[in-house]
């Protein structure tokens, strides 16, 4: 969750005021215009999507150009504010955008937003490179610095910026070099998916490689049912569900092969237990009786793995971030403009009943008492 005094957080489901504001900057950050006026403005945070937060704006007041508002070189920051009573406004941060389209208006601007992540994905490289051999942080800081000058890159706790990898080719894709995803050959890439990691820009644009989040989290907010939480819609899908993972990593160099790891989900109390050992002893649930065990199994390769440790961080990153999807909830809760995609909170689905969910999506309109949220969790065998 984004830092918030607990007065504030206390005035989200009180009585509050919540003004907004808008600045832009064509100078990429360095200084910040005031929007005279804000309309129409809503952040979509959310997890699931490459530019973590997208939205739109009414800019009023604001001039438009080469010396103003444009969709080349314009970057827009959003605040959402709370002032509970006997206390001053308390800002939080609603997103640094870029412009990806601007329609001209009366009195301003409609422009529509995507996060930081999108300058990235836009500037592929104007020719193959090999990067590296070097550290994760000097490869990640580079790649990102050549297109983002001056944006800071935070490591969050939990990932191991000085993790050293191999030389290898970037073919165009300065995204999928960084973050994950494949080259022309079809071969896994990412220097984040390498570190058990994700890379996005965060509410304040500081781009953000961080650990996948997992359930077991500590909780952020608790949100009880008819206070914070008005009619929870509940469902399942066993879509991109999956409980056994091998991961192996094969530079294509000559060097020996890493892996395979192999990495599932041993809760037996889980509806997605995989078994004793799925790997070495795949009919033990059939000896054991274990009728209810179901394999859905999936393979991911990259040459940015170079030992066993690393292996098993990725395989237990990608256990955990596909483990939760098959359940999830749609729920109304008072604004929480401090609340973030990945946050873990506890939710009170029915009278008594609590359940652990990680957000995945939190979309709201700035000044707006009230927003929706989808989060997903992790069903459990009841016993």
């Amino acid at each position: 969750m984004l830092p918030i005094s607990a007065r504030a957080l206390a005035a989200v489901t009180g009585a509050a005021r919540r003004p907004i504001r808008a600045e832009w900057s064509n100078d990429g950050g360095g200084t910040w215009v005031p929007a005279p006026q804000l309309g129409g403005a809503e952040v979509r945070p959310d997890r699931t999507a490459e530019c973590r937060y997208s939205g739109t704006a009414d800019l009023v007041g604001i001039p438009l150009g080469a010396s103003g508002v444009n969709s080349v070189t314009t970057q827009v920051r959003l605040w959402q504010g709370l002032q509970g009573p006997r206390m001053d406004v308390e800002w939080i941060p609603a997103g640094v955008y870029v412009v990806d389209r601007l329609t001209r208006t009366r009195y301003g601007a409609s422009v529509e937003l995507l996060g930081r992540e999108e300058v990235i994905r836009a500037a592929p490289l104007p020719a193959p490179r090999t990067v590296g051999p070097d550290t994760a942080r000097f490869l990640a800081e580079t790649l990102i610095g050549e297109v983002l000058p001056g944006v800071p890159v935070a490591w969050r706790d939990g990932v191991t910026p000085d993790t050293p990898l191999p030389s290898w080719v970037v073919d165009e894709d300065r995204w999928a070099a960084l973050s994950g995803g494949t080259d022309t050959t079809g071969t896994d890439t990412g220097i984040a998916a390498a570190l058990a990691a994700e890379l996005y820009a965060d509410a304040s644009g500081v781009v953000t490689i961080g650990p996948v989040p997992t359930i077991t989290d500590p909780v952020v907010w608790r949100i009880p049912y008819g206070v914070a939480l008005v009619e929870p819609a509940e469902t399942e899908s066993a879509e991109g569900l999956v409980n056994l993972w091998s991961i192996s990593g094969d530079g294509g160099d000559g060097t020996p092969a890493v892996g395979p790891v192999y990495t599932w989900d041993t809760d037996p109390a889980s509806l997605t237990y995989a078994g004793p050992d799925p790997v070495g002893d795949p009919l033990a649930p059939q000896r054991l009786g274990l009728t209810g065990v179901r394999i859905r199994a999936a393979r991911y390769a990259s040459p940015l793995i170079t030992n066993l440790g690393q292996a098993a961080d990725v395989g237990a990153a990608r256990l955990a971030d596909s483990l939760g999807i098959q359940a999830s909830l749609s729920m109304t809760t008072a604004c929480n403009p401090a609340l973030e995609p990945g946050d873990v909170v506890d939710v009170e689905v029915r009278p008594g009943e609590w359940q652990r969910h990680i957000i995945d999506a939190c979309p709201y309109t700035l000044g707006s008492a009230s927003q929706s949220c989808t989060t997903r969790t992790t069903v459990r065998r009841l016993l």
